[in-house]
């Protein structure tokens, strides 16, 4: 068993976490008293959730990637790595996490399990492995509020490669997660989500890394879900990426562009959030890190527009 330090690529997914629909620059509303908290509270979760998962995946293509890639900066902070077990032909890493991760912003417990066939490497195109979140218990330090995260998901290795080959064997990684978690929040309610998450990386890892998601499922007649299920409040949303989101390790792994759609068809409420404006509300096209980002909500006849600032 081994304690190692882990390098986090940075919050991946950014969107409507911590905001709301009010003290912003508003362009337009057709009714300001319409009552968004339910959308507002859908993205909150959502970015939650799945900075959490995010962050299991990071530490699973850590571990999978072996000896390829043995940086301290590259293990998980405050974990300890079992010895990995083999039964039939899998073999099962074991990550058990016990205190704050590398930026020190939340605290972990529980534990994530990686399985994956014997003499598989996760460098070959196609490799998959599953990776299992066990009563992870996440805990934002800047409020106290914390989540619990049990769930399967498949990864799996699409292009092959491992990240650190960006830039020299390979041009591009794509990654592919497709599963199912529940989450437990504070006040004992919970949410249970689908997920088929594409990520593609290029560029280098030496602070030139771009992440761009895609969301590639099917459901109840919408395509291009990135999640999708029921939240905290019993109703049935899906989330569809519109246009590739685009992120980037130069910006903090801000969104500088893309379209994603947030839809809760029993409410009739919709929000299109699109990436990569200023303060002024004008595209960012210079290169720049854009700082906010816009919200066009619909909720029956009514509708509205907002630009609101990256947390």
């Amino acid at each position: 068993m081994k304690t190692t330090n882990f390098f986090r690529f940075g919050v991946l997914v950014i969107a409507l976490a911590g905001l709301t629909f009010t003290g912003c620059k508003k362009d337009k509303t057709t009714d300001t008293a319409v009552n968004t908290q339910s959308l507002q509270q859908l993205s909150k979760d959502e970015v939650t959730v799945t900075q959490i998962s995010d962050d299991a995946l990071n530490d699973a293509n850590t571990v999978l990637s072996g000896g390829t890639n043995k940086s301290t900066e590259n293990w998980p902070c405050n974990a300890t790595i079992d010895s990995a077990t083999v039964a039939n032909d899998s073999i099962t890493y074991h990550i058990t996490y016990n205190g704050d991760n590398c930026p020190g912003n939340r605290t972990r417990t529980g534990q994530v399990t990686i399985t994956k066939k014997v003499g598989q490497h996760w460098g070959e195109a196609g490799a998959t492995t599953t990776v299992r979140l066990i009563n992870l218990t996440i805990t934002k330090k800047s409020n106290g509020k914390s989540m619990t995260v049990n769930g399967t998901k498949v990864f799996t290795n699409v292009s092959g490669g491992y990240l650190w080959q960006l830039g020299g064997i390979h041009s591009s990684i794509v990654h592919r997660a497709v599963g199912a978690l529940s989450a437990t929040f504070d006040d004992n309610t919970t949410r249970l989500w689908y997920i088929d998450r594409q990520r593609t990386f290029t560029g280098t890892l030496g602070g030139g890394l771009v992440m761009t998601i895609d969301g590639l499922g099917t459901a109840d007649g919408y395509n291009n879900l990135v999640v999708w299920g029921i939240n905290r409040n019993g109703e049935t949303f899906y989330t569809q990426i519109a246009q590739s989101v685009v992120f980037k390790a130069t910006c903090q792994w801000d969104p500088v562009a893309g379209v994603k759609i947030y839809q809760i068809p029993s409410d009739n409420k919709k929000a299109t959030v699109t990436y990569g404006y200023d303060a002024n509300g004008n595209l960012v096209t210079n290169g720049d890190c854009p700082g906010y980002f816009k919200v066009d909500w619909v909720k029956g006849n009514n509708s509205g527009t907002y630009f609101l600032p990256l947390p």
